[in-house]
């Protein structure tokens, strides 16, 4: 997509720009053609039925996989080229379906690290948390932002799968994106421990963009204001919520009448 496609865009600084992505697994056309522009600040969700392309798509804007044509650039600087640890130092972050976390580490020493090596103290990571006032300063921000603060000391094995997907969220922020992909962060949670995810994310800087995958329905129109529709690897449509929900479309190929009858 390009501004003229959007004309919301024309006045607003673009920080993640995906143009004409396709990804082909031999003779299979994973993505095709997919272009996505996503402002300052913006909440934007991805959705589509199983086997759309979300996260191969969100692959290819991480670098987890090389596209096979198209383009990616971040704040104006092209970024297709670089490797994922790359795009995460200039502020490309994600989170996955699945964690990604050391079952053995406590919420403290992970997030510790985490910000130690964001501030290019890595060679300092065994060092005594203590010792570093602005890593401890940091830490207990985050703690005390992701609802973490009472199970800091505690395994990380041992904390319920809904403060397991917090502690990830708050990992990406300690690398404090401009970008922040969110795969699914609900997904596997008991409906008890969603809540405190969604007044979490609805609680995100603002001014960092986020681009959310999910299947919730309700996380998606409570927490995003633009969509992007993605079937068969290809781009039905985009839209503010409203759009979305009456689009015939949407409502035959994904959601469903029934499913956003009270949007």
């Amino acid at each position: 997509m390009n501004k003229a496609l959007n004309p919301e865009l024309a006045s607003t600084e673009v920080v993640l720009r995906a143009s004409a992505l396709c990804k082909n697994f031999g003779g299979i056309k994973a993505t095709q053609n997919v272009s996505l522009a996503l402002p300052r600040g913006a909440r934007h969700a991805l959705i589509g039925p199983n086997g759309a392309g979300k996260t191969t798509l969100i692959n290819l804007l991480t670098g987890v996989l090389p596209l096979s044509s198209g383009s990616i650039e971040l704040l104006g600087e092209d970024i297709t080229r670089l490797r994922s640890n790359q795009r995460v130092k200039r502020g490309l972050v994600r989170t996955f379906q699945i964690n990604q976390l050391f079952g053995s580490m406590s919420p403290v020493t992970t997030l510790a690290w985490v910000v130690t090596q964001h501030m290019g103290w890595g060679s300092q990571w065994w060092s005594p948390l203590g010792r570093n006032p602005a890593v401890l300063s940091r830490v207990d921000e985050l703690l005390e932002q992701f609802h973490l603060t009472d199970v800091g000391l505690e395994r990380v094995s041992t904390l319920s799968y809904g403060k397991q997907r917090l502690l990830e969220i708050a990992i990406a922020l300690a690398c404090e994106p401009k970008v922040l992909l969110l795969d699914e962060p609900v997904a596997g949670v008991p409906a008890g421990d969603r809540e405190e995810i969604l007044s979490t994310l609805g609680q995100l800087p603002g001014d960092v963009c986020i681009l959310l995958i999910e299947h919730d329905m309700d996380l998606v129109f409570s927490f995003a204001n633009r969509m992007t529709v993605l079937v068969n690897g290809a781009l039905l449509c985009e839209g503010s919520n409203e759009e979305i929900a009456n689009d015939p479309r949407v409502k035959e190929v994904y959601l469903g009448a029934e499913a956003i009858a009270g949007v």
